[in-house]
C-alpha cells in the first residue's frame, strides 16, 4: 500500500495539492494521511499569555484543527469514493518540517505531497517558506503543486540529470510506477558542453534505464553548461505535465535552493515538481 502525507493549511492551494493526489493515485491502493502542524500559529497568538491561559487555547485550537481536518476528508471522500483509498487524519502541536519527517520515520512514509505556497498569493516566490523547508529538510520524496495547475495526470515527464549522483531504487521505482499508470513517458535531459559521458555517467545512466525499463522513455542532450537555462528553456518548449529533480548533498538541485535568494531560484515552475530526495533516511 502506498503510504502519502498531504501537510494543509486549509488555503486553496492545499485544497488543490488534495485534489491532484487523488487523482495522480487513483489507480493504487493508498492511505492518505492529512497533516496539519499548529503550533506556530499558537505560539503567534499567545505570547503575552500565563502558563494555564496558554493551555488552554492550545487543546482549543486543536479541536479546531481535528473538526477542520474531519471536514477536509468528508471533501475528499465526497469528491473521490475511490475503494482503494483510505484516509486519516493528524493536528500535531510542532513545526511543519519536524512533525512532517517524525510521519514519514513513523510510517515509512512514501511521499510527500502540497502546494507550492501555501496560502500567500506572492507570484514572485516560486515557493513558499513552508514548502521549501519540506523540500530541503524531509527526507522522502516531496510533489510540490502550484495552485494555478489544474491540468490531466501526466503524460510526458522531464527529469534532467547530470547522471553524476547515483539514484535510489525507490525513489526510482515511485515515479516509474506513477509514469507507468499514465502511460506517460519519462525525458530524461542532459545539458552539458562536453560531447561524451565519463565511466561513472554511462554507469549511472544504464541503472536509470534499467529501472525504467518498463516505462517509455527519451534521453534528451542539449548543449550549455547554464543548467537553468537549458531547463527553461526545455519547458518552454514543449509540452511538460510533471518536472522530477534529484535533491542530494552538492547537487546542482541543493545549490540552488541553499542561496540566500531562495525565494527566487530561477527554474520556471508551473507545473507540478517532484524532488526525490537521494539523501540519508
Amino acid at each position: 500500500m502506498r503510504k502519502i502525507v498531504i501537510p494543509t493549511d486549509f488555503s486553496e492551494t492545499s485544497i488543490n495539492a488534495i485534489e491532484y493526489a487523488l487523482e495522480l493515485f487513483k489507480y493504487e491502493k493508498c492511505e492518505f494521511i492529512i497533516m496539519n502542524a499548529f503550533a506556530d500559529e499558537v505560539y503567534e497568538n499567545t505570547m503575552e499569555m500565563c502558563k494555564e491561559d496558554f493551555e488552554e487555547f492550545k487543546d482549543a485550537y486543536q479541536r479546531n484543527v481535528d473538526k477542520t481536518l474531519q471536514k477536509e476528508i468528508a471533501t475528499m471522500l465526497g469528491r473521490s469514493p475511490n475503494p482503494k483509498h483510505t484516509y486519516t487524519y493528524e493536528a500535531r502541536f510542532g513545526t511543519l518540517v519536524d512533525e512532517t519527517n517524525h510521519i514519514v520515520d513513523r510510517d515509512n512514509i512514501d511521499i510527500v505531497i502540497m502546494g507550492t505556497k501555501g496560502g500567500t498569493n506572492d507570484n514572485n516566490i516560486t515557493f513558499g517558506s513552508n514548502t521549501l523547508q519540506v523540500i530541503k529538510y524531509v527526507q522522502c520524496p516531496v510533489l510540490a503543486v502550484p495552485v494555478s495547475y489544474h491540468g490531466a495526470t501526466p503524460k510526458n515527464i522531464l527529469f534532467p540529470t547530470d547522471y553524476m549522483l547515483p539514484f535510489k531504487r525507490r525513489e526510482l521505482k515511485l515515479l516509474s510506477t506513477l509514469a507507468k499508470g499514465f502511460v506517460a513517458t519519462i525525458h530524461m535531459l542532459f545539458i552539458t558542453e562536453f560531447n561524451g559521458l565519463s565511466h561513472r555517467q554511462q554507469n549511472n545512466k544504464s541503472y536509470v534505464h534499467s529501472c525504467f525499463e518498463d516505462n517509455e522513455t527519451s534521453f534528451l542532450k542539449t548543449p550549455g553548461k547554464d543548467i537553468t537555462k537549458g531547463v527553461n528553456k526545455v519547458l518552454r518548449e514543449n509540452d511538460f505535465d510533471m518536472l522530477v529533480m534529484v535533491n542530494q548533498r552538492h547537487s546542482y538541485l541543493e545549490n540552488i535552493l541553499y542561496r540566500s535568494t531562495i525565494e527566487k531560484i530561477g527554474i520556471e515552475i508551473n507545473i507540478p515538481f517532484l524532488v526525490l530526495q537521494n539523501l540519508y533516511r
